[in-house]
């Protein structure tokens, strides 16, 4: 009988140092205490961990790192990037300096709380860590501008806003962070509903683990990404993993750069690692999609973490995920000296580039004239124009569109506002006192895609304006019924409010909050031509994979 290898032990992701910049939030309800066999103990007091919860989740909603902000400047700055490339990253550069304000969110879907903390052995608390960070969560989505997204089934198939945000992800390990065992440390994660929904497992074999697979493999998958979760993305990709959920989740680590000082090479302790000529490959090649930074271009991506981990021999799962345009994640720690979160950038301005980019080509829509006039002029102009929108909107999402259904099987006629008005696709986060609107950005389009034959077919919906690419059948109708898909940049949810969105008013359904039908009025709001009425879909090429697939 053969003898296995001698013990020796790694653990799967070795993180490496850490090197956060880190502010103090206070130094109150923590202290040090002499232990048994001369130990010290960090006590931690349940306030501190809803002090640190409730800052981060304000911090995470208002400021970005000054990594990812550089990286937009470096769009602007970027002689190769497009026109379109140009102009949303200077769009989301503006909305970060608003954003920064403390007032409006920068995404208008302002996510599932997630916390995942790490607790030293020599770290005593009271026991109810995870209700101490519930309440810091429920403490900022009640006192900030900040949208409810939660919703708690009452039934399998009733369900209703839990008015808090909450449950909020809590995850709790044992474990000395950075081999300290009076530490205790976090990762903060706000996820949107757009980006959560972009991440992807894929099952596959030995089959998939050449280069020439590998990349005709990420040609065709990254590709289905679109750009729903408002990209460039902070793109990771994991392949392998001792089940389905960790390679999952090492995704979801990865793309909030929480791994980024794993080992950039394997060894026989079969850890983790970060494949950096992978990830510069893979990078280049989502520069070639000409999906670019939602409307065409370079910048479907600003970077990519690649993470290899072992596997059983007979699975080989791949993971997808990105963090999108709001990257929204901060790390804190608790330790000896206080409580630390990490420093935001909270002066967003000093990014921004002095351009003007109101010399390039833009076609203005007036929304006051009757629908066949919009469309009249619409017709006029190919995919990928670029518009600035002003006057009336309507706005409608999810569960009003299923309202309308019903009743047009009921054989009732198309609401008036949906056959007078284009339809913005969106849902408000709370309005702040002075405001008209709270941010105001818009949703991911393709969950209305099974609507439009119908809807248009009933005279409405036949302009609609929202985010990200969409399917077949909405060209198809687009094309039957004389209609039109305008896309929003996704992302820039506080600068549309502030600077777009003159009045907002609801129009029928106000028992559904944010899901309400609302009647807005828009000044100079941007978009581009995605589907047109000829049968044009700017997104069919760009998504067709490239490089040719041989028989596995």
């Amino acid at each position: 009988m053969s003898r296995g290898a001698a013990f020796t032990y790694s653990p799967l992701l070795p993180t490496g140092g850490d090197t956060t910049e880190y502010r103090l939030v206070t130094d109150e309800g923590v202290d040090v205490v002499e232990g048994p066999g001369g130990r010290r103990f960090l006590t931690v007091e349940p306030a501190a961990l809803t002090q640190l919860t409730a800052e981060a989740m304000h911090d995470i909603a208002h400021y970005l790192r000054p990594a990812h902000l550089a990286q937009l400047r470096a769009i602007i700055d970027d002689p190769k990037a497009s026109p379109n490339d140009r102009f949303v990253a200077l769009d989301l550069l503006r909305n970060a300096n608003i954003a920064a304000g403390g007032v409006l969110p920068m995404c208008q879907d302002t996510g599932t709380a997630i916390v995942m903390g790490k607790r030293g052995r020599h770290v005593l608390t009271d026991g109810l860590d995870e209700e101490a960070i519930a309440l810091g969560v429920y403490q900022a989505y009640t006192r900030l501008n900040l949208r409810y997204s939660q919703l708690a089934p009452l039934t399998m198939w009733d369900e209703k806003n839990t008015g808090s945000n909450l449950p909020a992800q809590i995850e709790l390990y044992a474990e000395d962070p950075n081999g300290h065992p009076d530490a205790y440390k976090f990762l903060f994660m706000a996820k949107g509903g757009g980006s959560a929904n972009k991440s992807y497992l894929y099952q596959e074999t030995k089959a998939l683990l050449n280069p020439q697979r590998m990349m005709q493999f990420l040609d065709e998958k990254l590709r289905l990404i679109g750009t729903s979760a408002c990209p460039p993305y902070h793109l990771a990709i994991v392949i392998g993993g001792t089940s389905a959920e960790h390679a999952l989740k090492t995704a979801k680590l990865a793309s909030a750069k929480y791994l980024d000082n794993l080992p950039t090479a394997g060894s026989m302790l079969a850890h983790g690692f970060r494949d950096l000529e992978l990830e510069a490959a893979v990078l280049e090649l989502t520069r070639d999609f000409g999906i670019g930074a939602q409307f065409g271009g370079r910048y479907f991506c600003h970077d990519v973490r690649v993470v290899r981990l072992p596997r059983h021999g007979a699975s080989c799962p791949v993971a997808i995920a990105v963090s999108c345009s709001a990257d929204r994640q901060a790390v804190a720690k608790i330790t000896p000296s206080g409580v630390w979160l990490e420093r935001l950038e909270t002066d967003p301005a000093r990014f921004l580039p002095d351009v003007d980019l109101t010399e390039e080509p833009v076609v203005r829509i007036d929304l006051n004239r009757p629908m066949a006039d919009i469309r009249a002029e619409l017709s006029k102009y190919p995919v990928k124009t670029r518009l600035s929108l002003t006057g009336p909107l309507v706005v409608a999402r999810d569960i009003a569109h299923a309202k309308i259904a019903e009743r047009l099987d009921a054989g009732e006629p198309m609401p008036d506002y949906l056959r007078d008005h284009a339809v913005y696709y969106a849902g408000p986060a709370k309005t702040p006192e002075g405001y008209a609107s709270g941010s105001f950005g818009p949703t991911t389009a393709g969950r209305m895609d099974s609507y439009v034959e119908k809807f248009q077919a009933a005279g409405g919906s036949m302009v609609m304006l929202a985010k990200g690419n969409r399917s077949q059948q909405v060209t198809n109708a687009c094309k039957t019924h004389g209609g039109f898909y305008l896309g929003s940049i996704g992302g820039p949810a506080a600068r549309l409010a502030q600077d777009c969105i003159r009045h907002v008013e609801v129009l029928e359904f106000p028992e559904l909050g944010m899901e309400a039908v609302w009647k807005i009025e828009v000044e100079d709001f941007p978009a581009f031509i995605v589907v047109d009425d000829k049968g044009n879909d700017f997104f069919a090429e760009v998504t067709k994979p490239m490089l040719s697939i041989g028989k596995r």
